[in-house]
């Protein structure tokens, strides 16, 4: 199964319908709550869910959808349209616009489709498989690395490591050039048109990820896991990006040489 013309253009509707349902809310009152697993949610998450879950329904009925707030509706075609309304919700509610919306067409488990999408600095990038990722309409390209030791490196929050994980990141942030924390989806994003080298993170779910693979492989970079297995539907959610897919290996064993 491929991704056809009508899926990326329903794609595009869906960023633009939780776009518009999220903007009101950005430095506005918003209605935070806590969820039960302790993350912030705000009627901005679950407004632009529902605008897209609405759209998915009407265009193709037989899709399942996976969504953050909403859960997952079961579907007959072997295509899963998989929703994090707002990818970032910490950095949405302290008004810093590098939250984004994901939107991701995962096919037999195989993430095929994706969207990051920042509404509020109207910033989009769309991959899918064997297209090139466009950013705001224009091709992206990632960038060389000729070494670790001159990557860039992001990762959103420490605290998302266990301990484990903390050290074996730990040994790769003592390798690299720089590292930034903060970002959510939108340093993927920064990965796909050549800003950033690398980003590592942990305990992500499928929503966090699967729109991530088509938009940072269609620039020309490589994702996968902490073993450097492709991401599907099913990974733990261990995540590598790499702008230059010659330095996954790098990567992967200097997260396994500490601790993990």
């Amino acid at each position: 199964m491929r991704v056809s013309a009508n899926d990326i253009i329903l794609a595009q509707q869906l960023a633009d319908a939780a776009g518009a349902a999220i903007t009101p809310y950005f430095r506005n009152a918003h209605g935070l709550e806590t969820k039960s697993d302790n993350s912030p949610v705000t009627l901005a998450d679950r407004a632009a869910e529902a605008a897209m879950r609405s759209l998915i329904e009407r265009a193709f009925p037989d899709d399942a959808i996976v969504g953050e707030e909403y859960g997952v509706k079961e579907g007959r075609s072997g295509r899963a349209w998989v929703l994090d309304p707002i990818d970032g919700t910490r950095a949405f509610i302290t008004g810093r616009p590098i939250f984004g919306t994901l939107i991701a067409l995962v096919i037999d488990g195989w993430p095929m489709l994706g969207v990051i999408d920042q509404p509020i600095l109207k910033e989009r990038w769309i991959g899918s498989i064997g297209e090139p990722t466009r950013f705001n309409g224009r091709p992206v390209t990632t960038k060389r690395c000729a070494d670790l030791a001159g990557a860039l490196l992001a990762t959103t929050s420490p605290a998302a490591f266990d301990d484990g994980q903390l050290h074996a990141f730990e040994h790769l942030d003592a390798v690299v050039r720089s590292t930034v924390l903060g970002g959510d989806c939108y340093n993927y994003g920064l990965v796909a048109s050549g800003h950033l080298d690398i980003v590592v993170e942990a305990n992500l779910k499928v929503h966090d990820f699967a729109a991530l693979v088509p938009v940072v492989e269609g620039a020309g970079g490589r994702m996968c896991d902490w073993a450097g297995d492709p991401l599907t539907a099913d990974s733990v959610g261990e995540v590598i990006a790499a702008g230059d897919p010659a330095r996954i290996d790098d990567i992967v064993e200097a997260l396994r040489c500490h601790g993990h």
